[in-house]
């Protein structure tokens, strides 16, 4: 075992038998290099990676390559989870220097963290035009031995570049209604409504940030096209290979593997794709009443907590996409694909066949040697939900993927919103419960005694790295929806706790927001990143939060925090609208105030419980929702907010302005909409 077999991250533990003398990213490593004077080689991936684990069987767990690498490098490997600053960095040095990026990402740097040379995945042997990954190793130790002036003169240059980029921040005012329209336009042009999906290429991401955005833009301007561009995609999503039709969850991403093939699936399945479009479908649902955004919603919900909830009852962060195939052989997708004769092996003759056709499932098969993966074309016929469960029974028989356990803050709070917007919106109070316990494990084993956060745990054992500006954000996000659905008004408390660390740590000159904290490690470059990625970018996330914040509570600081946050979509909503898709939805919310909705009553009458429903049924943009009983000091929505003729009522408010209150579920949704 070499130095990573007493880390806690699942993707470093991977690593751990390696030949290879893995370091864990910190001063030691660079110290040794600097010591022994070699380069150092930084690879960065994450568990789920399939060709992560490809790069590893193939070179890093070969003993000659091995033998080369240590004698040649100090070589780092990173959890791009664990460390998203380290990943940030050398990923935008990779970008600008090849114009591409991904995973496993690999860096050749001096032993001060200047990078030099850059690569993703390289093949053992050379193809395709690709060198192989040990004529790399012997080109960079060559370099280093004979042109080690050159060397240093190419990694002070990037160093330079990288830290001489300018962010264009939006200084110049708030995103109003031009820059929206432009934003809806943008995305109109990108969007193909034969097929459903957003963007051109071969490769079809979840947009689930941007379908927020056109659903709040819906709300408040009654575009009839931003809701149709939002149900195309969410349809053609829940059709496709991309959702599991039997287990419920998506997967990563769909690519088309050449021209004319169907649609497949790259088969890990993360936390934060399903917590995103999780709330999502249910905010579709609000809108339209649909019954498959409906079935998608609770489906996705209930895959979370079935099969990602951890002992300790938060979230795990992924599923891989690979398995035992039965036959021995570590196989992409074979937990998840079918051929016609292992249909009818589950379920006869009869109901085999008319699974084939619900599903899509040919002789030819869409995916690898004649299986398919599982879809729901429209014309595809019915199948009992008998036969459904008979076939997730027979699945759950495989071997399934291997789950990495860590803890991720960020994406545990994007999950709780979600989860425990489902459970109020679909009458699942175990939901609920369930987005609560995974809420203390976050206050419990997360948080320190100051509310900073740490970035993972595993195990309920809580790891080195610290929360970055995303972790803030989108735990704050979570408590907040949680705090609206239960009337707990704690977690509107730990909600400004950390929020409060935002201001302090993450907002920079001139209400400029960076991913680390002013304390944090330094790096070559402090990164710095408003577009979205996967997940909302830390800056918009912490933008939306803020702003909530400031709704509940009339903070003008956090408010002013929020504002300043959004003049990057501004900046960047009519550019480039697909990567900035949170903050549009953001700015949404800032033009329709929020409203922000107090509901007064007694917990136990049910005409408070009906107003509250009602308030959580509005999809008026980043509402926000406090209830109980008049006065509570939890909220300061509900301060001054007395009751009307003895019984309950509601408050609909913008900055703590409010309209005359009302009494029926009715009237509330008329003032809502």
């Amino acid at each position: 075992m070499n130095r990573l077999a007493g880390t806690t991250s699942p993707y470093l533990l991977q690593h751990a038998d390696n030949p290879v003398d893995w370091w864990p990213w910190g001063p030691e490593a660079f110290e040794e290099a600097k010591r022994r004077d070699v380069p150092v080689l930084l690879s960065v991936g994450y568990s789920a990676c399939h060709w992560c684990h490809v790069l590893a069987h193939e070179s890093f767990e070969d003993e000659v390559t091995a033998a080369f690498m240590n004698e040649h490098f100090v070589n780092i490997k990173v959890d791009r989870e664990e460390r998203p600053d380290v990943d940030a960095v050398y990923m935008e040095a990779v970008q600008a220097a090849t114009g591409q990026g991904g995973w496993p990402m690999s860096v050749f740097m001096t032993p001060d963290g200047e990078p030099f040379y850059f690569g993703t995945y390289f093949p053992p042997e050379p193809r395709h035009g690709m060198p192989s990954f040990r004529q790399v190793l012997e080109g960079v130790r060559g370099a280093w031995a004979d042109r080690r002036e050159e060397v240093a003169e190419v990694a002070e240059k990037i160093t330079r570049d990288l830290a001489a980029r300018e962010l264009d921040h939006g200084a110049g005012g708030l995103p109003g209604e031009e820059e929206l329209a432009q934003a809806l336009l943008g995305i109109t042009r990108e969007y193909d409504p034969a097929s459903g999906w957003l963007g051109g290429g071969d490769t079809k991401f979840p947009p689930g940030m941007v379908i927020e955005f056109l659903l709040r833009h819906h709300a408040r301007t009654g575009s009839e096209a931003a809701l149709e561009m939002a149900e195309g995609m969410c349809e053609t999503m829940a059709r496709s290979s991309l959702y599991d039709q039997l287990g419920g969850g998506f997967h990563r991403y769909v690519l088309r593997p050449r021209p004319g093939a169907a649609l497949v699936p790259h088969f890990e399945k993360m936390l934060y794709d399903n917590a995103l479009l999780c709330r999502v479908y249910a905010h579709l649902w609000r809108v339209t009443g649909s019954e498959l955004a409906r079935r998608v919603a609770l489906e996705t919900a209930d895959f979370m907590v079935r099969e990602l909830r951890t002992n300790e009852g938060g979230y795990a962060s992924a599923l891989d996409a690979d398995s035992d195939d039965g036959t021995g052989r570590h196989v992409e997708g074979a937990f998840y694909v079918w051929t016609p004769a292992q249909l009818t092996e589950v379920l006869g003759e009869q109901d085999g066949l008319a699974a084939a056709r619900r599903f899509g499932v040919t002789a030819e098969g869409t995916f690898e040697e004649g299986a398919s993966v599982l879809q729901l074309p429209l014309e595809g016929g019915e199948l009992s939900a008998d036969a459904q469960s008979r076939l997730l029974a027979a699945r759950e028989l495989r071997e399934r993927p291997g789950r990495d356990d860590k803890l991720v803050a960020a994406w545990n709070g994007l999950a709780i919103a979600a989860i425990c917007e489902v459970g109020a919106l679909f009458d699942r109070p175990d939901l609920v419960e369930r987005a609560t316990e995974a809420a203390d494990v976050l206050v419990r084993v997360h948080m320190d005694a100051h509310a900073r956060l740490a970035r993972t745990s595993k195990d309920g054992q809580v790891g080195a790295n610290r929360g970055v500006l995303e972790d803030y954000a989108d735990v704050a996000e979570g408590f907040l929806a949680l705090a609206g659905v239960t009337g707990e008004g704690v977690w509107l408390e730990f909600a400004g706790f950390l929020l409060d660390i935002v201001l302090d740590q993450f907002v920079g000159e001139g209400g400029v927001l960076y991913d680390t904290a002013h304390d944090a490690e330094r790096l070559i470059r402090r990164p710095q990143d408003p577009t979205d990625n996967a997940t909302p970018s830390g800056w918009t996330a912490a933008a939306s939060a803020l702003l909530s914040y400031a709704a509940h509570t009339g903070s003008s600081a956090h408010r002013e925090a929020a504002e300043s946050a959004l003049g990057v979509v501004r900046a960047l909503g009519p550019r480039a609208p697909r990567f900035i898709g949170w903050g549009l939805a953001a700015a949404e919310a800032l033009l329709d105030g929020p409203r922000e909705v107090a509901v007064v009553g007694a917990p136990t009458d049910p005409r408070t419980g009906a107003l509250h429903r009602t308030a959580l049924l509005s999809a008026a943009p980043g509402a926000v929702v406090a209830v109980g009983v008049p006065g509570g000091e939890e909220f300061p929505l509900l301060v001054d907010r007395p009751l009307v003729g003895g019984g309950p009522a509601a408050y609909v408010c913008r900055r703590f302005v409010c309209a005359a209150p009302v009494t029926t579920p009715e009237s509330l949704a008329d003032t809502l909409s």
